[in-house]
């Protein structure tokens, strides 16, 4: 029998968000603490938080379920907001035909993961806002993205589309139960065990990184073509082949894209940061929501780039990105903001506009004229009629085109960003997402880690030791981790997500400020995961912890997205932990996890690359270095020679006289100062190096390893 779901068109955009309105009504979303479940309660559609309230009243009343899934900064999410559920006659009619569901994607990226891989399952892509229709039990039998109001390029009206949708669901019950035992087959089919046996060696490591140069975009960098994504996982892993093999085709790709877009239009050119994702290829066009992890982790990147190459470039772009989390994602109380709208005004990208009479009025003709000419400023704009500020010209050509010298142009241009920068902090802002997620909150505790590392900026150590004061006030409790945090109520049990990125922030943590309290907190997270989420018959870690009733969305979380995969990241974790602590148990998972995955991720590197960072650091053999510290300013010149290097695969130990216990593999234990100085030892493989006190000598043995 020919497999057909029913007779509606496919429907898919990729984009996304949600707007502040306020009207007569208001539903039950207005009790929820999620700003985007907030942003909804006072349209007429008679919203239901997911939960069994919804899902039992669908039951009563046979009727399907319409589940709209988005997110605060997502701009296609407002969209659809106003031209539909905003929409009287709309509502209406789904309040009349549906009960209708509205989800948070980041509150609940559980039910987010599920439905979409329903809808890109069933259309062959996905994105936000992402709208599904289920049975009352909670089967999905149809959905897309964004539908528009109107019939508008070959796609019905949303209005149409709801009427069609229930009579379906009414009228053809036979043919449904038949479609959804097909979706449950392909949905059970998709989610078959991936069954490795054999951990790949560093010559299949290196054949996989080199395979994806294919993919590479040498004109403008980056990956693919466009919607641009940052892809920071694959150049992670091109600054490690290069600092292996001195490949100088994969540092090229790196700094290539890494100065693309931090010239482009995706990098907030006054206020630092950067945009989720560039809509054209050549990183001038953003999708103007700024999103807490992609700033994490571009932040750590362009650090890692600076160790790699010392050019100042990247640390001053990595700067400028957490001086923006700081200013404008950070909780007065240490946790960070999810994220930042896309729109102001019910404008896309409004906040970041500029007509050339506007700065030219601000800056003063000369100076503006510079500026204009530095950001590619024009009279027609190149964005809507308005200017999306990029790095045109550099300051060279700038010198000789306005007679100066460099360095007069830098610091003229330096000027008149904070001037700018000053009169757009004026404007109406963009909607913030004060939630604050355990998850990001973790990745962002890295990248001010390593900036801290390379820095040793006590404003970042500040910034450390208040956001994880802020995780263990608010979202661990009685050692239960939580998923979210947003006005004053914690929430939600955390999923594996939440665990990998806080443990992997604690490991950073620790080798930033050498808390030993940073390192006992990650150990006592690592076992409750290993407890919590592992799959005890097949391995690999469950998305949800395995003792919820939740058997019909149980999955793994194994490949990248725009952000690490978590099993990637709890891989790395384990690894670094086996050599914190010298326990066996974390090697013997680690390996299990490289086993497992393995083979799929030399087939697949684009969608392992995290994976394969991973198994880097276990092929390589990471360096142990190990310091007995007695005297501050010793210690201090110990740390930057150690962490302004690029040294990936690396652990750093540090006992004092007031260390509760010897650290790290038996090979690490029982060693002394010498002379009752700051000392150092590096152990690698089997074997360390004879006790160092200078930072020459330590110098010496980092440069021969």
């Amino acid at each position: 029998m020919k497999f057909i779901l029913m007779n509606i068109p496919f429907i898919f955009i990729l984009n996304c968000n949600g707007d502040f309105s306020m009207h007569k009504y208001t539903n039950r979303l207005i009790d929820e603490t999620s700003p985007y479940l907030q942003q909804h309660a006072h349209n007429p559609v008679d919203w239901y938080p997911w939960g069994g309230e919804a899902l039992s009243l669908a039951r009563e009343q046979n009727k399907p379920i319409l589940l709209s899934i988005g997110y605060s900064a997502c701009h296609w999410c407002h969209v659809m907001e106003k031209e539909s559920f905003e929409d009287e006659e709309t509502a209406q009619l789904m309040n009349r035909l549906f009960v209708n569901i509205k989800v948070d994607r980041e509150e609940r990226p559980d039910i987010d993961q599920h439905y979409m891989e329903f809808v890109q399952t069933l259309t062959g892509s996905g994105g936000w806002p992402l709208t599904v229709f289920l049975t009352p039990d909670g089967e999905p039998f149809y959905g897309g993205t964004y539908f528009p109001p109107e019939d508008r390029y070959g796609k019905p009206a949303f209005k149409k589309l709801l009427v069609m949708v229930s009579e379906y669901y009414h009228k053809n019950r036979q043919q449904l139960e038949e479609n959804l035992d097909k979706i449950r087959e392909i949905m059970a089919r998709q989610r078959r065990e991936i069954k490795g046996r054999h951990i790949p060696d560093t010559e299949a490591w290196n054949q996989a990184v080199q395979r994806l140069t294919q993919f590479y975009d040498a004109l403008n960098g980056g990956m693919g073509q466009a919607p641009k994504f940052p892809a920071v996982q694959v150049f992670s892993l091109f600054l490690r082949k290069f600092a292996h093999h001195g490949d100088k085709q994969f540092l090229r790709m790196a700094e290539h894209t890494l100065q693309r877009m931090a010239n482009g239009g995706i990098y907030d050119q006054l206020g630092g940061g950067f945009a989720r994702y560039a809509v054209d290829e050549k990183w001038r066009v953003p999708h103007f929501e700024k999103m807490l992890y992609d700033n994490a982790q571009l932040a750590s990147l362009y650090i890692d780039a600076y160790r790699l190459t010392q050019n100042p470039f990247y640390l001053q772009i990595a700067r400028e990105t957490l001086e923006f989390v700081r200013r404008e994602l950070t909780d007065p109380d240490g946790g960070f903001y999810s994220s930042l709208d896309a729109d102001s005004e019910g404008q896309e990208g409004k906040f970041y506009l500029w007509s050339k009479d506007e700065i030219l009025k601000i800056l003063g003709d000369e100076t503006g004229r510079l500026f204009c000419a530095r950001f590619g400023v024009t009279d027609g704009g190149n964005f809507e009629g308005s200017n999306i500020l990029f790095v045109s010209k550099s300051f060279d050509e700038l010198a000789a085109e306005f007679k100066k010298t460099p360095e007069e142009i830098e610091a003229l241009i330096r000027q008149a960003r904070k001037k700018m920068l000053a009169e757009r902090e004026q404007r109406i802002r963009p909607g913030l997402d004060y939630k604050a997620l355990t998850s990001w909150n973790g990745l962002m505790l890295s990248a001010f880690a390593a900036a801290y590392q390379v820095t040793l900026n006590p404003t970042y150590a500040a910034v450390i030791d208040k956001n994880i004061d802020f995780v263990r006030r608010n979202l661990y409790q009685s050692g239960r981790l939580l998923h979210v945090y947003s006005k004053g109520q914690s929430k939600i049990d955390a999923f594996v997500d939440d665990y990998a990125y806080l443990i992997q922030g604690l490991l950073d943590a620790y080798e930033a400020l050498f808390d030993e309290h940073y390192l006992q907190m990650a150990v006592e997270l690592t076992r409750r995961a290993n407890d919590l989420f592992w799959d005890k018959r097949h391995g690999g870690y469950f998305f949800e912890a395995t003792g919820k009733d939740q058997a019909k969305r149980h999955f793994k979380s194994e490949t990248d997205a725009s952000q690490p995969s978590p099993t990637a990241v709890m891989l790395h974790n384990q690894l670094r932990l086996f050599h914190f602590t010298g326990e066996q148990l974390y090697l013997q998972t680690a390996e299990q996890l490289m086993r497992k995955y393995g083979q799929k991720a030399l087939e697949n590197p684009y969608a392992f690359a995290s994976f394969l960072n991973a198994l880097d650091f276990y092929l390589s053999q990471p360096l142990e270095i190990l310091i007995l510290k007695k005297d501050q300013q010793r210690f201090d010149a110990f740390q930057k020679l150690i962490f302004s290097r690029y040294l990936p695969n690396k652990v750093v130990l540090v006992q004092t006289a007031s260390s509760k216990a010897s650290m790290g593999r038996p090979l690490l234990q029982g060693r002394e100062s010498m002379e009752g100085k700051t000392t150092a030892f590096v152990c690698h493989g089997q074997s360390c190096s004879l006790p160092v006190t200078t930072v020459d000598g330590l110098k010496q043995i980092l440069e021969k390893n």
